[in-house]
Parts: structure tokens; sequence; C-alpha cells
């Protein structure tokens, strides 16, 4: 974290202040060490809604939220690892019999996103276990979106007890402001210290693969445990308790006289007096 604020010093003569996705309920002993090295700071965050309007009419609605509609509370994990990265051919077949195996419902992303990586410009082509898709749609356990999918309505939705995810940041907001636990599996950039943020600050998660062993395929079993360990154990259950006291609390700090609501209140003050100045 020290590098990090040490490469931004030499930019600093040109910002007149630095606006931060976050708030104080999730950041707030790190927003204090860089309010020491930044003139001015806002949290404003989160920059995603915090509350999902029910659209009229059952026809505007994802087919994947009609599923879940019919699933016990808290029952479903969500699986997606966003847009940039992806997963071998190998991760992606154990991954399959991991989900399958732990017993739990899930709502997996599979886009094709996972089948190439944009940072080594492979192209690979998923490979299911035979019969996979047919399989967990007979029983009910799972469904598989091959397109994009309403990342927010999912995590809002009553059925979501669990997010698999890279621990991208405006996945892990998403999920905190909704409330729901984590499964971490970092892949790069920022995603291995968000991880860190929800497991061993926040702890809101679990880890399914540590950034460290990051060239190596995590195995069906690991990933069958951790799901179980985040949707069917006593820890579980209390990890999720913080995450919907988290939740709860990031959806005050944008509410009237939150943190973030008055931060966001000097933002604007301090534009409005920045562009007054401008033109006397």
């Amino acid at each position: 974290m020290m590098g990090l604020i040490n490469r931004q010093k030499k930019y600093h003569k040109y910002s007149s202040g630095v606006l931060f996705d976050t708030c104080r309920e999730i950041e707030a002993p790190f927003l204090d060490v860089l309010a020491k090295v930044n003139a001015k700071q806002w949290a404003i965050g989160p920059f995603n809604p915090v509350e999902i309007c029910k659209k009229s009419g059952d026809e505007q609605r994802h087919d994947c939220l009609k599923w879940l509609d019919n699933q016990a509370r808290n029952s479903v994990i969500y699986v997606s690892f966003g847009t940039t990265t992806s997963l071998t051919d190998e991760q992606i077949y154990a991954l399959a019999v991991g989900l399958e195996n732990s017993g739990q419902k899930f709502v997996w992303v599979l886009q094709d996103a996972d089948k190439g990586d944009i940072f080594t410009g492979k192209v690979r082509v998923c490979q299911l276990p035979k019969g996979y898709e047919e399989r967990i749609g007979e029983k009910g356990q799972g469904i598989i979106l091959r397109d994009w999918a309403p990342q927010l309505e999912i995590l809002a939705h009553v059925s979501t007890g669990g997010f698999m995810s890279h621990c991208g940041w405006n996945s892990c907001m998403e999920s905190i402001t909704m409330g729901v636990p984590m499964a971490t599996w970092p892949m790069h950039s920022d995603q291995p210290h968000n991880a860190l943020l929800v497991t061993e600050v926040l702890k809101i998660g679990v880890v399914v693969k540590d950034w460290t062993c990051c060239d190596e395929v995590v195995e069906s079993i690991t990933i069958e445990k951790a799901v179980k360990e985040l949707m069917a154990s006593k820890g579980g259950e209390e990890i999720r308790r913080r995450a919907v006291e988290l939740g709860t609390a990031v959806k005050g700090s944008v509410a009237k006289g939150g943190d973030s609501r008055r931060e966001l209140d000097d933002f604007i003050g301090h534009i409005c007096r920045f562009h007054h100045r401008s033109h006397l």
C-alpha cells in the first residue's frame, strides 16, 4: 500500500483532490492513512445502486431471476469471474465438478471471456464434463449463463447466499453493498489485495484460491470444500451475518446523514468553490 502512495506523490501537484469508490464503513483505517498524504480526498462510494427497483411485468426479468425465485433463501452461490481474465479448460472442468459435488445450488456465468485471456491473447473452448448442463438442470441444482448476467440483481436476490468472484473492485463493492459473503479467487491487478480485505480485514469471505498459487489449478475437492464452508457451515453463517451487517452499514453511508453522503456534499461544495474562484 505504501508503494502505491509513494507512486502517487509525484502527481499531487496536479491534483486538487482524490475521489474513492469506497466508504469509511469498509476502509476507514486505510482512508485515514491516505488522508495524511492527500491534500483533499472524498470517499463517496459505493458508486453502484444500493437498492434494486423492481420491474413491472415478469417478462422484463432475466430468466435466472425467475429461477432464483424458486430457490430457498441464501441457498444459491453466484459464480462469475468478470470479463478480463479466464480459467483454463482444466480449471473450468475442476470448477464444474467442485460445484456439482458441493451439492449447493448455483448460478454460473460462463461467458466468452472464460474461453480466453486478454493478457495472453489465447483463445480456449470451454470443456464441461459430458452431459453436465443437462444433469444439473434435471436435478435443479444450477444454471449456466452464456451471455450477460444482471449481476447486481442476482446479488440483491434473497436466494443468493454467496458470491464466488475474481474480486474485481466493482464486484466486491456490489457484493458488500448487497450483504453477500464471498468466496475469493483473485487473478491479477488489485484483486489479491481486495481478496485480503474481504477475508482477513472485513472477514466476510472464504478463500478458494490464494494469490501465491496463481499458476496452479485448484482441485475440484478444494472448490467443493470452499463452497460448503461458505454455504453450509456454522462458520459460513457467521461470515454471512457479518456481511449482512456491513451491507446495511454501507447502504446507510449514502443515506442522508451518512458518511458517504456528507463527503459527496463536501465534494460538490469544493467543486462549486473552485468554479467560483476560476471566474473571479
